[in-house]
């Protein structure tokens, strides 16, 4: 129990909005000492009975939790202070350093994590910028220059533009700032000067530059063998734990199939290690007596396994999952040696103490929950209940029960959970357990095509089988987000079930779970609506949410040659939200930050009708979709709310940018109105006041041109006087939006302006007696943001 509540106090600090007024110092002083007293209290405890044995037991846990609290205060205090200096963000910064890590390919580019050594600036000290940043270097634009290639262990000088940690904050969407603080790089970035790039020396030593350039030597021959293999992704990520040389197609199957973690190294896989050096090690010693007097069979057997796991493990990228099963296995070496029996549970709970000493910022991932909850289900019905049971059904009991007890998980996580999961892991697990990781992991020592056209042609016939389960209509089931309690009462209620059958109340526990599999978000009343302004960064996306329709007015914009707002922000927040069809997607104009993200839109979620301005389609490769035109006049009512398009006007003249063709869209209700303008410029803002007048008047708007100049003329802010200005403005963007004379000017006609950037998406909630608006980060704050 006590690394559950260390658990406990860790998790209650990642939630918080802001971090102790403590020194580091004295917070991880406290924590020491809150331990030593739990450990005293724990073994008082041993020699008391009944009422006080209870309070005692009470006392230690708290004390337990707080020394977790304070532990993971005092680490997050020490990372936080390694940062950007604010004057340094967006200028030239000249630095130098060492590659870390395992350089990731982009599309035009490498990214990949520096180790800085020494910032090139007399006025400027080393603390000037942090010791780990995130760097991405591109290739010149329009040419057909090589990309840049680094590795690990080269030291280089660059110039550098930085920006400290900040990420899109969208509901349901992945927390990008958290994910930079767990792995301590504390400023992302680009190479500025390419011509400016230099390489000082080739190789600085180090056991883990060389632990990194041995990956990244690994990988280069894997692809070197099978160069045109549309698998390769598979073997290197099982070989050298990178993840990203899977396409996303295929995760995407592995995703709708329930094995994705048979591809992200896991406990599995560094057992299965450990199980292979062992028994080689054992079947080598038992034939020299010299050594088996020396050291029992069993006792070798068990350090050359955890060896050979520690040295997979390292080449894996050490994860979370793979942290886990490496002390657990650590744990059962050191046991064996010393001749001590140990508790299976015992175990995974030490195990869960040092991953969270080493990582506190742990509990922000989903491999963590997956990863120790998945051990937890077996070791729960292993425990004495499959011990005479045939090997092949003890497997598929297991099996039934990790698919059973992580569906809560699942639904909270990534709102969505397989149904075709036990039939694609039984033939899936044998098939890399058994020959396609041990022949990955052979082609690490002897990378040859004997070793990896086998494996790739395993791997093909799998995919066959996994292709043809993901292909169904029924492989996935997904539901909208559930709130923690209902996860948790369905997680208990999960206990229950697994419990043996004469235990009362499995018809609650039943129950339970279909409320969490039924559960829906609760959608406005009729004759009320929701506007949701994503965080797309520089661009617009909003969701309009009636009482029973769906409407997306722009996708966002591209995120590089290979990813988009569509994919990345759009698809997850509606999964979320339980959207599963659009009513009707208006694309205002052809602006790329406005319809980036259209195709993947479309290629996820279901539309029924689409309204384009002129040329969006043709001129963005999507003619494949039909749409009607986005035009004045056109108007429809859903669930007592009104929709009216204003603009364009076949009446304005043909307009010299494509901004002025923008639709405009006024929804309206009883609760109040919303004007959705997208980049129209003061040319048809004076077309609306003269057509519209007072007509115009909103009580919320989305301000075109995400607060350029050349919009929001004073006449136009003065037809619609909203309560609430929002303007979608990425963060740093080179445009310098919003301007600050457009910014005063709205605020002057009364609006409370709210910005995406940094208050993250916009909520309003244009219920029948008013407007109420939110905003992400106010209403889920955490200590890291902005930060």
């Amino acid at each position: 129990m006590a690394s559950f509540a260390f658990l406990l106090g860790v998790w209650c600090l990642q939630q918080q909005s802001s971090l102790p007024a403590l020194d580091p110092t004295v917070a991880m002083l406290l924590a020491v000492l809150l331990g030593g007293m739990a450990t005293t209290v724990f073994v008082m405890r041993r020699k008391l009975v009944g009422g006080a044995l209870h309070l005692l037991s009470v006392l230690s846990m708290t004390v337990i939790l707080a020394a977790g609290f304070l532990y993971a205060a005092a680490c997050a205090q020490n990372r936080l202070s390694d940062a950007l200096w604010g004057d340094l963000e967006g200028v030239d910064i000249r630095l130098t350093g060492v590659v870390s890590d395992l350089p990731q390919m982009l599309g035009e580019g490498v990214r990949f994590v520096f180790q800085v050594e020494r910032v090139e600036a007399p006025d400027l000290d080393a603390s000037a910028v942090p010791q780990r940043i995130l760097l991405s270097w591109y290739r010149a634009r329009g040419t057909d220059a090589p990309l840049p290639v680094v590795t690990p262990g080269e030291r280089w000088q660059f110039v550098v533009r930085l920006k400290r940690p900040h990420g899109g904050a969208v509901p349901g969407g992945f927390d990008y700032e958290a994910w930079l603080l767990e792995h301590n790089l504390r400023a992302t970035g680009y190479v500025r000067d390419k011509a400016g790039a230099t390489r000082i020396e080739e190789d600085v030593g180090g056991f883990m530059h060389a632990v990194h350039r041995l990956r990244s030597e690994i990988r280069q021959s894997f692809k070197a063998i099978l160069p045109e293999a549309p698998y390769t992704g598979v073997l290197i990520a099982l070989a050298v734990g990178d993840q990203k040389a899977i396409g996303n197609e295929q995760w995407e199957v592995f995703r709708r199939t329930g094995v994705s973690h048979l591809v992200a190294i896991s406990g599995l896989h560094v057992s299965l290690v450990a199980l292979i050096a062992g028994g080689l090690c054992a079947m080598v010693w038992r034939r020299r007596p010299a050594l088996v007097l020396r050291l029992p069979v069993r006792k070798a057997a068990a350090v050359a396994g955890f060896l050979a796991a520690a040295g997979y493990a390292l080449l894996a990228g050490l994860g979370i999952p793979v942290q886990r099963a490496l002390i657990m296995l650590g744990v059962l070496a050191l046991a064996m040696l010393a001749g001590r029996e140990t508790k299976p549970g015992q175990v995974l709970a030490l195990a869960l103490l040092c991953v969270l000493l080493m990582d506190p910022w742990a509990v922000l991932s989903a491999g963590f929950w997956l990863s120790f909850g998945a051990v937890g289900i077996i070791l729960f019905v292993v425990g004495g209940r499959v011990g005479e049971m045939p090997g092949w059904l003890a497997a598929v009991r297991i099996q039934l029960a990790i698919t059973l007890a992580t569906i809560p998980a699942l639904l909270l996580l990534f709102q969505s959970f397989s149904l075709v999961s036990p039939l694609a892991n039984a033939v899936a697990i044998p098939l890399v357990s058994f020959v396609i990781t041990p022949l990955a992991l052979a082609a690490i020592a002897w990378p040859d095509a004997w070793l990896l056209v086998p494996a790739h042609g395993v791997v093909t016939l799998m995919m066959a089988w996994l292709e043809w389960l993901a292909g169904s209509g029924l492989a996935l089931w997904q539901r909208p987000a559930p709130p923690a309690w209902m996860v948790i009462c369905a997680s208990v209620a999960v206990l229950v079930l697994l419990l043996p059958r004469a235990t009362p109340g499995k018809l609650a526990a039943l129950c339970m779970i279909a409320c969490l599999l039924l559960w829906q978000v609760p959608r406005p009343a009729v004759g009320a609506f929701q506007a949701t302004v994503l965080d797309v960064g520089q661009g617009l996306a909003v969701h309009v949410q009636t009482a029973a329709h769906d409407l997306l007015f722009d996708t966002g914009p591209p995120y590089g040659a290979t990813t988009d707002a569509g994919e990345r922000v759009l698809v997850p927040y509606l999964r979320a939200r339980g959207v599963s069809r659009i009513d009707r997607l208006i694309l205002s104009h052809d602006d790329v930050d406005h319809v980036g993200g259209t195709r993947s839109v479309l290629a996820a979620v279901a539309t029924d009708h689409i309204l384009a301005g002129e040329h969006v389609l043709t001129l963005r490769g999507l003619e494949q979709w039909p749409a009607a035109p986005c035009l004045a006049g056109v108007a429809w009512e859903w669930d007592a709310v009104r929709f009216e398009v204003l603009a364009p006007s076949t009446q304005l003249p043909g307009a010299r940018r494509s901004n002025d063709l923008s639709c405009v869209l006024r929804i309206s209700a009883e609760g109040g109105s919303l004007l959705l303008v997208g980049d129209i410029e003061a040319r048809t803002e004076a077309f609306l006041v003269n057509g519209h007048g007072s007509g115009l008047a909103s009580t919320a708007i989305v301000v075109a041109h995400h607060g350029s100049r050349s919009s929001s003329t004073a006449d136009f802010v003065d037809a619609v006087m909203p309560q609430a200005a929002v303007f979608s403005v990425g963060h740093r963007n080179p445009f310098g939006h919003p301007h600050p004379v457009v910014w005063a000017r709205w605020a002057e006609a009364g609006a409370r302006n709210w910005r995406t950037d940094s208050q993250g998406s916009i909520s309003l909630d244009f219920a029948t007696d008013g407007l109420v608006v939110e905003s992400d980060r106010e209403q889920r704050p955490r200590y890291w943001h902005g930060r």
